[in-house]
């Protein structure tokens, strides 16, 4: 065998010719490979194996430090994009976790039991149609009339667990991305309202594509046998694009402003729950917005089609759009929409692209990597095996299944009708996306209020504010710094100050059960002023307009991030009793206090 301080010596000898010009290093291993070792060396080792070993090794192993990867795979892009679908999958199950019961449960505030109770009455007048068809969830399988808060949890936690692993390890395989695809979706079909947004059709189509990503059964970082196909590659290279180009369209076609390039002069003020930063960007100079503005449409409209070009302009999309995600996440407080949207631009880049994330130890996943390729331009890659060819007709059936379910959102994309965030079929495959067609001008908040008040109308009346988790309130409060979790309530709230409690039904149930000081209410916002003591007599909500306070005025010195003008009044001053047919309209329990 040979000594590592001789195979340097041989390496030195071999990197040169005779006329004392470098050699190519490939050309140098392809030298000592094939070189047959000397009979005694064979005699004394008893075996060659150590030195077919050292042949074997990736370019650059002596000095691994310098190990170059080449270009044209991807088994560390899928490394990194598993590590990052989990951590998005986690945070999604988390939010599940804590505020699923609060939301959907038995006496949640807008309880999931009877909306699959109206979604069996649909299917039983259809003797053509199935419950499982109109809402796919697992819940149909379970007794989730008397235990749906338990099979809430369990689904929470199974996804948690499952989606740490990939999370930690990099890995995963069919088995776990399909598990995650099912639970998550079992969630989002009995969601409703709370989960009617778009990223929540996004994270199903990544996490079914992420399914065809992996092995079988294998659980392994590399699985040798298992290359990252190209048909899963350029799907989600197929998605960024349809996302991107689906946001810049929906904003020209929108509101003037993206045209005028006058958006983001409201944007940060007015955007669904701002953050710290959100404040002072708000503030700076209206070139600066104009520029922004301009950014935007180039990123969105223009890069996304550098994807269908050569290598460098693959690697500058995805660049852009993940310089542009990261933007977004510092500005504001997008639930993990942005953090989700990178996702599909890791695909833009091969393992050349992202070596430099991976340590260049000896054994370490580049090393391997290397070695891989070396294997495969050599042809000494594994076999041909039957589940290979069972793999490429899957993936071809898969190329196949996108194109045809691409038809609709391809005929949105060019329709001047364009819809965002909408789904043609019923397991949200290929959806259609789209954000802020529509910038609005003007911060309008509903504030809920109690009062111990006998009666409401008494001029002297004390009412007391409620606090939610992120959205504004209290003036003096800073934003909140949350993202990739996702208050749901808090963005609900949001949308109901553009409309009346009349098209919110489940404002009126978080009323009702804040006067009975409700711990499943009390558990989605951040202080009830009634807590420990006896609930109010009347609760109210009054509808304010929001606007920043000023860098450096008076208001600001006091500690104040907002100044606010009452518009009147939005939900009229409800007791308990007096939302007692209510409630029963609407089939939900009758909050009690809890003893």
């Amino acid at each position: 065998s040979v000594s590592t301080g001789q195979h340097d010596v041989i390496i030195n000898m071999a990197a040169s010719t005779s006329d004392g010009s470098a050699r190519p290093e490939s050309d140098v291993y392809d030298g000592l490979r094939h070189r047959k070792p000397p009979t005694e060396t064979t005699a004394r080792t008893g075996s060659t194996g150590e030195s077919t070993k050292e042949m074997s090794e990736p370019p650059n192993s002596s000095n691994s430090n310098h190990m170059r990867l080449e270009t044209g795979t991807y088994w560390l892009t899928r490394i990194v994009f598993l590590r990052s679908l989990g951590l998005i999958y986690f945070v999604a199950f988390l939010v599940a976790l804590h505020q699923n019961k609060a939301l959907l449960g038995t006496d949640g505030l807008l309880p999931a039991n009877l909306y699959l109770q109206k979604v069996q009455q649909h299917v039983a007048a259809d003797p053509a149609g199935s419950a499982w068809t109109v809402v796919p969830s697992l819940l149909w399988w379970v007794d989730w009339e008397s235990d749906l808060d338990v099979w809430l949890d369990r689904l929470a936690y199974l996804g948690a667990a499952l989606s740490s692993i990939v999370m930690v390890t990099g890995c995963a395989n069919m088995v776990i991305m399909t598990s995650l695809w099912i639970l998550y979706h079992s969630i989002v079909n009995v969601g409703q309202r709370w989960y009617s947004f778009g990223w929540e059709s996004q994270l199903l189509e990544t996490g079914f594509l992420a399914i065809f990503f992996c092995p079988l059964l294998t659980l392994h970082p590399l699985p040798r046998r298992t290359p990252p196909p190209l048909v899963v590659i350029w799907g989600y290279r197929w998605l960024i694009f349809r996302i991107m180009l689906g946001a810049g369209l929906i904003k020209i076609r929108g509101d003037q402003c993206w045209r005028d390039l006058t958006c983001m002069n409201y944007h940060y003020q007015t955007q669904p729950v701002p953050n710290p930063i959100s404040y002072y960007l708000h503030q700076t100079p209206e070139t600066m917005h104009k520029f922004e503005t301009f950014s935007n449409h180039f990123i969105e409209l223009v890069a996304p089609w550098f994807m269908f070009l050569t290598r460098p302009f693959r690697f500058t999309n995805g660049f852009l759009q993940i310089l542009f995600q990261v933007v977004l996440i510092i500005s504001g407080n997008l639930s993990f929409l942005n953090w989700l949207t990178i996702l599909p631009s890791i695909c833009s880049f091969d393992d050349a692209h992202l070596a430099f994330l991976f340590p260049s130890w000896r054994g370490g996943t580049k090393w391997r990597v290397a070695q891989i390729q070396r294997e495969e331009q050599t042809g000494r890659g594994p076999s041909p095996a039957w589940g290979q060819l069972v793999r490429q007709v899957v993936h071809v059936s898969l190329a196949g299944l996108i194109a045809y379910l691409s038809i609709p959102v391809v005929q949105n994309l060019l329709s001047s009708r364009q819809a965002m965030n909408t789904s043609f079929d019923p397991l949200r495959l290929v959806n259609t996306y789209g954000a802020f067609g529509s910038v609005t001008k003007e911060r309008t908040e509903v504030i809920f209020q109690g009062t111990y008040a006998m009666s409401p109308a008494d001029p002297s009346a004390v009412w007391e504010e409620y606090e939610f988790k992120c959205k504004p309130g209290n003036v003096t409060r800073r934003p909140c710094l949350i993202s990739p979790y996702h208050y749901r309530l808090d963005w609900l709230m949001w949308f109901a100050a553009f409309q009346n409690y009349n098209y919110n039904n489940w404002l009126v149930h978080l009323a009702a059960k804040l006067l009975v000081n409700d711990p499943g209410a009390e558990s989605l916002i951040a202080h009830n002023p009634f807590h420990g003591r006896n609930p109010p007599r009347y609760i109210r909500a009054e509808h304010y307009r929001y606007s920043y306070t000023r860098i450096g005025s008076a208001a600001a010195k006091e500690g104040k991030w907002w100044k606010r003008r009452r518009l009147g009044e939005y939900l009229p001053p409800v007791s308990l009793e007096s939302l007692r047919q209510y409630i029963r309209q609407h089939g939900w329990n009758m909050p009690a206090m809890k003893q």
